[in-house]
């Protein structure tokens, strides 16, 4: 059997919510081959750093995949600033790839255009997701397209079957494969001493994220505050893009930047795409996590700590199950009621 781990993105933090599995696999004994696809250099790079780091390395076979056609390299070269078209454009590209597997492991959805527009009706799909998230999108339809479902927990897998319709021979818990990655080292940050640690985790999804509304404020607060660190990790896709453009809810925004002033302030890390933004170490090292819906949150919870949440939006959230993690902390309505909400968590 010759099993596939697809790794699509413009950034990592997908990476370590399957990889783990193809390893684990790798590493079993089953006789089973394991391929890991990556699309992009920044890709390949983050497998083989936690392949390295993996216990009794196991043997994997390596694929590098790349839009190859004259029509979809115009095409990026073109839209790319504003849409994922590189993503597409993998699997039309390399259709004889993904004819050669048994099955394809991916952490994202994107993937099912392989049997909805290419027809390989014979190549199994499996989801892992990438997070245990709360957010409606994680539990739209397009999850049914996949032959099996791995979930982190009962309470995913049961909404999967009542929201999304699957069936329950299509939803397998698995638990959280990331924390499999928590032996890697905490980073020293080069933060002052004595002080409690906020880590601000804002999503990129316009529709949801806090950063848009309170996020300026939010950092300014921490500017000049005597009181706290702040990590500021947002999202990696937030910033990789000028625009923000969210298809679940149609939107689009423009992202900002970070003020320099805030970049400079001694009390402050800021960090918008690197490593350490997707491999646990920010919500190890904090003391509060300050946030909306991102399911690092959830990353955070691995030690329970004091949460805080901004509610930019006024989403009428009680019994909400897409915003069921908001149950681990205060929900606060703007950034002028954090002050009080850091000293009620503190």
């Amino acid at each position: 059997m010759r099993v596939g781990f697809l790794f699509n993105h413009d950034q990592i933090h997908q990476v370590a919510h399957s990889l783990p599995i193809a390893l684990a696999m790798a590493g079993s004994g089953a006789g089973i081959e394991v391929v890991i696809a990556t699309t992009n250099a920044r890709l390949r790079t983050e497998v083989d750093h936690l392949i390295a780091q993996w216990p009794g390395k196991p043997a994997v076979t390596r694929v590098d995949l790349r839009p190859s056609s004259l029509a979809s390299r115009v095409a990026i070269g073109l839209f790319e600033s504003v849409a994922p078209l590189a993503k597409l454009a993998v699997y039309r590209d390399n259709l004889d790839f993904f004819r050669s597997l048994d099955a394809l492991v991916v952490a994202e959805k994107t993937s099912a255009i392989l049997k909805t527009h290419y027809g390989l009706d014979r190549l199994k799909l499996i989801h892992t997701r990438h997070g245990a998230g709360d957010r409606a999108i994680g539990f739209n339809a397009a999850s049914g397209r996949f032959d099996l479902v791995l979930v982190s927990g009962p309470l995913i897998r049961d909404r999967l079957i009542a929201e999304a319709g699957l069936s329950p021979d299509q939803v397998r818990i698995a638990g959280y494969p990331k924390f499999d990655t928590l032996f890697q080292p905490l980073p020293k940050l080069p933060l002052p001493a004595g002080r409690p640690t906020v880590l601000y985790n804002p999503h990129v999804s316009p529709h949801l994220s806090s950063w848009y509304r309170d996020g300026a404020a939010i950092l300014d607060f921490f500017r000049t505050s005597t009181d706290y660190n702040l990590i500021f990790a947002p999202h990696v896709m937030l910033f990789e893009r000028p625009f923000a453009l969210t298809i679940d809810k149609l939107t689009m925004k423009r992202t900002g930047h970070v003020p320099e002033a805030v970049r400079r302030a001694p009390n402050i890390l800021v960090d918008t795409g690197s490593r350490a933004c997707t491999d646990m170490s920010y919500t190890r090292a904090a003391d509060i996590y300050l946030g909306d819906v991102s399911s690092q949150v959830y990353e955070f919870l691995e030690r329970p700590r004091p949460c805080i949440f901004v509610n930019s939006h006024g989403v009428d959230h009680a019994g909400d199950p897409s915003y069921a993690h908001w149950g681990a902390g205060e929900v606060i309505g703007s950034a002028a009621e954090l002050p009080a909400a850091l000293a009620r968590a503190t």
